[in-house]
Parts: structure tokens; C-alpha cells; sequence
């Protein structure tokens, strides 16, 4: 962790340089905005919170030129991390992001409160988040969003399964009358990846005692390819082309939110909001060439470059009664279904296995993931005997999750008897679901928790919570919270918490079950995904899983030393116990026939999930923001740097029969990619200037370095430190604003990877993949574009 002599100047460089939270309103407003996450007590304001929050507005996403809202989180949060990676099957169009550099499944998605479904995706492929099912942030409008409150702390105690690094409450807009519609247009320096975002809002009312607010967005983007000349196989039809497409996938995206309520009386409420998105992608895979083994000349005389189409939607339905009864007893009951369907399908492919009458496209199959949860919560405000009231809140949920596969079609996945001789049986580039691997599981849990929340005396607050669940795969557990926050005077004070939480292993990490092409030194390796339970991962070494365990400590001030300027400051620690992973992925001669001897013939890889690590990460999370007039015009200044340190404290002992085949379950590749392949640090800064109609903005940011590990430690490479600057200006005539902007304006790539057994050395020194999809600003260049808007 920096010394406080490295953090000094940092903090005084944040109080006087550009951030990048942009900022519309002042900064004393701001902080006085009432926050409802982290605390279910009333009226506490963000610089009130006894926990380390961030409250982001829609100035603030809009203000960062993202269609998407994982992107603008990214740009915004110093914490959050959301690479872009390539080649990576379904997690091209549903990218995981990171907080605090743990696993994307360790933080919980709230929406107006309520838990939030898990994508039906499993990222298995070699990219940061690996092993996770996370939530599709981008399956959000940005349009339909108020707020959102980004709680850095656990809160297991107080929400349940998934709160170990923090929680992402998305508060929607809900009021009559207002609404807004905007076209954005733009592409990347390098001539494609353009982009068109249509959104809007409006909010409509529903007799004189509700109303209904309307919300939606569709993106339309081209892909982009950085991928360079193919120079491996001399000879070859293909060689010194440019076969491979090695970027963002071309995506349809189309996604709409609806909020409503209605007053059925003065002290009951109805309340239900409905989200339902479509998202339509084309990600390339490995190019084949015309001499490979798993090509038909007859069908591709120059070889092939597989497509993967995935169809990912997601529907969504909350709805409820809240009210306030006797005694000032605020109750609310709802009731909750979420569920995301990906259908992954194949094309400008083929089964070599079937010979010349191969079909070149194929239904692969589809994964579902379903939620239903009801929840009671109940709170009011007591007279102990104290200075102040004590809120006492308790409440309990009922979760219900289902996760199925379906097989795809036949051809998809059968090995034929009349093709190429030792070609991988499947459609090239994703093997479809083969009836094995189909099947539909579920689970069920319930929790009640109890919380208590006061203000002793005018410095002193504090609450507490507990919570206990009972899972019907994992039994029971309980966790709790402590948290303490004391005013030393109006413009200083201290605060900390103490934590402990658990994550149960998704049904998707239990049930998976899939072959998989896997690119691994610069080879194509058919890797499979085994579940723990069957016989052939138990002969790996694999055990049931069980469930993480964590504790989390925070210590850290709030000040505010004048009115238009704040500062906050949190120490945090974050132990994880029995942490889900996948495993290496197993490969080599004597896997192989291990697995062809169990029943897997043209399968040369395996993998499973195992509780293997145990992990400790530390960090500082600072933050400060600065309202200043400048002439005629005011400037909001803001900064951010976070500093994130993740170690393995201990790895289980390898199992005996890894051993016998010369194996590690988890290697330097995966401590590498938990440890290393997040940025250790990044620094935000940015400035909002406004004078008359004008608003100009600045965003800079500092990527720190990253390490990528490969199973050979000569070939591990550390990638340096990069600076991303985006700029914008808007002009606003009435209710109209005009905007010009260009993220990554100086063109910033991340360093180019060291792999000259991919490529001619003397001419293409990167070969064909030329940037890591570790980066955590992506490698797509600069990206200029262009909107108008009108709000009323």
C-alpha cells in the first residue's frame, strides 16, 4: 500500500487538477442528497453514511460519452474495473466488470432496491472475471436511470449472497411530466466501430394519484478489429492476410424500462417496474486455415473465420405494496422475477467431423438463468430512551433460482464417422450443448435479517445488522455488521465498519457443462467445462463446493472543510475464505486419453470449479470534489484514486490425482490473473466548466500497470501505465444541447504484447493479437462522436 508521503501530493494534486466526476449542480447540494443504500434508516445524506458510498447522477454518466452504463461506471468509479476483452465466445457482448479487483459475482445489483438477476452466461474463457456469472449492467437503459448509489463496503448482513465487495443500487426516474430523447452518432479514429445511440425518457401520470415513467435505448455498433497480419504458416493460401477480427463484436442492442406507482390510498402504495432487453452480437473467433486439420477445402478453399451469434435477453418484473401504519410502522412487501435467456448460435462454420455435407451454421444451444424473489421489510422509528430515535428494521425473503441448459443442434455437437480424420467433432468454434450437458437445476433459500440504526448523540451514529440464510444446497449460514461513524466537528469525521458475508456458488458454477475452443499459446485447445459432481471431475480431483466466507474491515474520515469542497478517505481489507474458481485449464497428451478413456474422445483440455484460494485484499479508496468560480462561470472539480492489492494467503493441496497426471489445479496462470491482471491503482480527475450556454468537460485517467501470466514465466509480461484523456463541449439553446466529444482523444493504446511466435518478426513483432483483452480501457483508439438532445 503507498506510504501517506506518496499519498500526500496525490491528495493535493486532487484538490487542484481536473477529475472526472462531472458535477451540475453545487457541491454542497450534492452532499446533501438522501441516500438509501447501505441503510435503512431515513433521511441520512451521502457524506452522512456510515459506510463509503458514491452517488452518480445522470450528468455524471452522460458527461463520459458511453452508450453503455458498465463503461461510464468505469470511467466514473476509481474502484471499478471493466476491460473489453476479445475471443472470448459470449463474453464479447456480456462483459463482466470488477470492484475493488474481485470477482464480478461479488457484487450485488440492486434495481430501486431490489435484487437484481445474474446473466445466464459463464465466462470460462481467459479473461479478468473468469469463473463468474455476473450482472449485465448494459442491459440498463442510461435513460431510465435517477441515481445510482455505489456502496464500496460488504453488506451481506444486510442484503444477502453476493455483497462482498459492495453493492450497485440503480434508483430508476419516476415522476409524471418530464423526459428527454437524444441521438448520439460516433466511430473510432480507425475508420469502424461506428456507433448510433437513440434514448429517451417521459413521464406520464396516471389519474391524480400515479404515474408511469417510460424509458428506453437501442445502440446499433459496428465492430472493430485491431488484429494484425497472419504470418504463422508459410505456404498457406492465408498467410501474410489479415484474417482475424480482433475487437468489439457487432452488436444490436435494444432495452426498455418502465416505473410506476400509484397511490391506493394516503398511506398504502403500488409500485411495479419492468425492464425487457434484447442484445443481438457477432464475435469472431480463430481463424482456420485452409490446411487445418478441422477445414474442408471443398467448402472453404481459403479457410474460414467462425462467427459466434449470441441473442441475450433479459425481462424483468417488480412489483409491491408499501405504506405506513399505525405507530409509523413502514412495511413493504413485493415480489420479484428476473431471468436472462442466451442463445448462442454458429456461423461461417462447419463439423469437419461430417465431411463435405457439413452445414456451415448451427443452433449451439442456450442458457437460462431465473430469479424469483418475495421480500417483507418492515421499519420504524422507536423512543429508547436515547437522543435520538433508533430505527429498528427487520424483514425476511424467499429467493427461488433456476439454471437450465438446452442442448443444440445434432450437428452442432456429434462426432461424425465419414469427415477428416482426427478432426474435432462439433461446429468449429463453439461445440453446441450436447444432451449430457442439458438439464435445468434449481435451488431455493431463506433469510431474515434484523438491523438497528441510530444517532446516539449529535456525533455519534452507529447501526448494526444481522442476517441469516438457509440455503437447500449449502444449509445455513449467518453473517453480521457493525458500523460506526463520529463527527469530531461539522467538518470532520471518522468512520468504520466490520463485516462478515458469504456467496454461495451460483447454480451456473454447480451445473455447467460445455467444450469450449480455447486459444492457449497460440494453439486451439477443445477444452471442457466439467460440473463437480460427475465421476470424470471427481477422478480430476474435484470436491462440492461450499460456499465463500469473507470479513471485511473498513476505517477511513469524511471532510468538508468549506462548503463548496469534500473529502473522504477508506482503508479497507477484504478477507475471502474457500473462494470459487475455475481451475487451470488441463491439457496435454495424458489428459487427452485420460479423457478419451472416460468417454470424451476429441477433447484434449478439462477443467472444473474448485474452492481452492483463499485471498486477502487491501486497499485506500480517496475521493474529493471542488466547486469553484472561475470568471463569469463555475468549475466542478473532482478526483479519485484507488489503490487495490489482492494476495492468495493460501492454496489447498493439490489433489492426488492431478498429481499423478502432472498437474496443478490452480497454477500461475490463474494466481496471476487473480493477483495481477487488474491495474493495481488508478487515478480520475476531471472538470466541468459552465459560463453562459457553454459546459466544457475534461476527464483524465490513470490506468495503472498490470502483469499477464503464462504457464512458461519467460513469456509473463507486466503492461505499463496509460493515460486516457476524454474531452466534450455542449451548447444549450432552451431545452436543446448540442454536444461535441472524444473519448480517448490522444489515441492511447495499451502496450502491444510480446508474442513474435504468432507473427514475422521482422514485420508484424505482436503477431495476430496484438493487444491484451486484460486492458482495462480496451483497444479500440479514439473515439469521437457527436449528440443532440431535448429535455422538457
Amino acid at each position: 500500500m503507498p506510504s501517506p508521503a506518496t499519498l500526500s501530493p496525490l491528495l493535493l494534486l486532487g484538490l487542484i487538477s481536473p477529475p472526472v466526476l462531472a458535477q451540475s449542480e453545487a457541491t454542497t447540494s450534492q452532499l446533501d442528497d438522501i441516500v438509501v443504500t447501505g441503510t435503512r434508516a431515513t433521511g441520512r445524506t451521502e457524506t452522512q453514511s456510515l459506510s463509503p458510498i458514491d452517488v452518480l447522477r445522470p450528468d455524471d454518466l452522460a458527461a463520459t460519452g458511453s452508450t453503455e452504463l458498465a463503461t461510464a461506471l468505469s470511467r466514473l468509479l476509481p474502484s471499478l474495473n471493466f476491460p473489453r476483452p476479445s475471443l472470448t465466445d459470449g463474453t464479447d457482448s456480456v462483459r463482466p466488470a470488477q470492484l475493488r479487483g474481485l470477482s464480478p459475482d461479488q457484487v450485488l445489483v440492486l434495481v430501486n432496491g431490489k435484487r437484481r438477476h445474474t446473466a445466464a452466461i459463464l465466462n470460462v474463457n481467459g479473461t479478468q472475471g473468469r469463473g463468474s456469472s455476473p450482472v449485465d449492467l448494459n442491459a440498463i437503459p442510461i435513460a431510465a436511470i435517477a441515481r445510482i448509489e455505489v456502496l464500496r463496503d460488504g453488506a451481506a448482513a444486510q442484503y444477502g449472497s453476493d455483497a462482498i465487495a459492495g453493492v450497485v443500487n440503480v434508483v430508476l426516474k419516476g415522476s409524471p411530466g418530464d423526459g428527454s430523447v437524444s441521438l448520439q452518432g460516433g466511430q473510432y479514429s480507425a475508420g469502424d466501430g461506428r456507433q448510433v445511440d437513440l434514448g429517451g425518457d417521459a413521464g406520464f401520470a396516471l389519474g391524480e394519484r400515479g404515474w408511469l415513467h417510460l424509458s428506453g435505448q437501442y445502440v446499433e455498433a459496428d465492430p472493430t478489429n485491431r488484429a494484425g497480419v497472419d504470418f504463422r504458416f508459410p505456404g498457406d493460401v492465408s498467410y501474410g492476410r489479415k484474417n482475424h477480427r480482433f475487437g468489439d463484436a457487432d452488436t444490436r442492442n435494444t432495452k426498455l424500462f418502465a416505473n410506476a406507482q400509484i397511490d391506493l390510498s394516503d398511506a398504502v402504495q403500488f409500485y411495479a417496474f419492468a425492464n425487457a432487453s434484447k442484445r443481438d452480437a457477432e464475435a469472431a473467433g480463430n481463424y482456420r486455415q485452409a490446411g487445418n486439420a478441422n477445414n474442408i477445402v471443398s467448402i472453404y478453399p481459403e479457410g474460414f473465420l467462425p462467427i459466434i451469434a449470441t441473442e441475450s435477453e433479459d425481462r424483468s418484473l417488480v412489483a409491491g405494496l408499501r405504506g405506513t401504519s399505525a405507530g409509523g410502522w413502514r412495511w413493504d412487501v413485493s415480489a420479484n422475477y428476473g431471468a436472462n435467456t442466451l442463445d448462442f448460435g454458429v456461423r461461417n462454420s462447419l463439423n469437419a467431423s461430417l465431411g463435405p455435407t457439413s452445414p456451415t451454421s448451427f443452433d449451439a444451444g442456450e442458457l437460462e438463468n431465473e430469479q424469483l424473489v418475495v421480500n417483507l421489510d418492515i421499519a420504524n422509528d422507536l423512543d429508547w430512551g436515547l437522543a435520538n430515535p433508533v430505527t429498528l428494521a427487520f424483514g425476511g425473503e424467499y429467493r427461488d433460482e433456476t439454471y437450465t441448459i438446452r442442448a443444440g443442434e445434432p450437428s452442432s455437437y456429434i462426432a461424425g464417422t465419414g469427415g477428416v480424420a482426427g478432426a474435432s467433432p462439433g461446429a468449429q468454434v463453439f461445440p453446441g450443448f450436447q444432451p449430457g450437458d442439458a438439464g435445468s437445476n434449481g435451488r431455493d433459500s431463506y433469510s431474515a435479517y434484523l438491523e438497528l440504526d441510530t444517532d446516539f448523540t449529535d456525533r455519534l451514529s452507529g447501526s448494526v445488522a444481522a442476517r441469516y440464510e438457509d440455503y437447500s444446497d449449502f444449509g445455513d449460514t449467518a453473517s453480521g455488521k457493525l458500523a460506526l461513524r463520529y463527527a469530531v466537528s461539522d467538518a470532520f469525521a471518522l468512520r468504520g465498519t466490520l463485516s462478515n458475508g458469504f456467496r454461495a456458488p451460483s447454480l451456473a458454477q454447480q451445473y455447467y457443462s460445455a467444450t469450449s475452443a480455447v486459444l492457449i499459446g497460440g494453439s486451439i485447445f477443445e477444452v471442457r467445462t466439467f460440473p463437480v459432481e460427475l465421476p470424470v471431475a471427481r477422478a480430476f480431483g474435484a470436491q462440492p463446493l461450499k460456499a465463500e466466507k469473507s470479513t471485511n474491515a473498513s476505517l477511513g474520515f469524511v471532510a468538508q472543510p468549506l462548503d463548496n469542497l469534500s473529502l473522504t478517505v477508506d482503508l479497507y481489507r477484504i478477507d475471502i475464505d474457500d473462494r470459487v474458481v475455475l481451475s487451470e485449464n488441463l491439457t496435454g497428451t495424458a489428459v487427452r486419453d485420460f479423457l478419451a478413456a472416460q468417454g470424451y474422445p476429441g477433447v484434449n483440455g478439462g477443467r472444473y470449479f474448485t474452492n481452492a484460494v483463499d485471498t486477502r485484499t487491501t486497499g485506500i479508496d480517496v475521493l474529493a470534489a471542488w466547486r469553484v468560480a472561475l470568471g463569469d462561470g463555475a468549475l466542478d472539480l473532482s478526483a479519485g484514486y484507488n489503490y487495490n492489492k489482492t494476495k492468495i494467503t493460501h492454496i489447498q493441496a493439490n489433489a492426488p490425482e492431478l498429481d499423478a497426471l502432472g498437474f496443478q489445479r490452480i497454477g500461475r496462470v490463474e494466481i496471476g490473473r487473480i493477483t495481477e491482471g487488474a491495474p493495481r491503482d488508478k487515478v480520475t480527475f476531471g472538470s466541468d466548466y459552465t459560463i453562459g450556454n457553454w459546459g466544457l468537460r475534461a476527464g483524465l485517467t490513470r490506468y495503472g500497470e498490470n502483469t499477464v501470466r503464462q504457464t512458461n514465466p519467460a513469456n509473463d509480461q507486466t503492461f505499463g501505465a496509460k493515460w486516457i484523456l476524454d474531452l466534450a463541449a455542449s451548447y444549450r439553446h432552451d431545452d436543446w444541447t448540442f454536444t461535441l466529444g472524444a473519448d480517448n482523444a490522444l489515441n492511447e493504446y495499451p502496450d502491444e504484447v510480446r508474442n513474435v511466435n504468432w507473427g514475422n518478426p521482422a514485420t508484424a513483432p505482436s503477431g495476430l493479437f496484438r493487444y491484451s483483452s486484460y486492458s482495462p480501457f480496451g483497444f479500440n483508439g479514439a473515439f469521437v462522436y457527436g449528440k443532440v438532445a431535448y429535455t422538457w
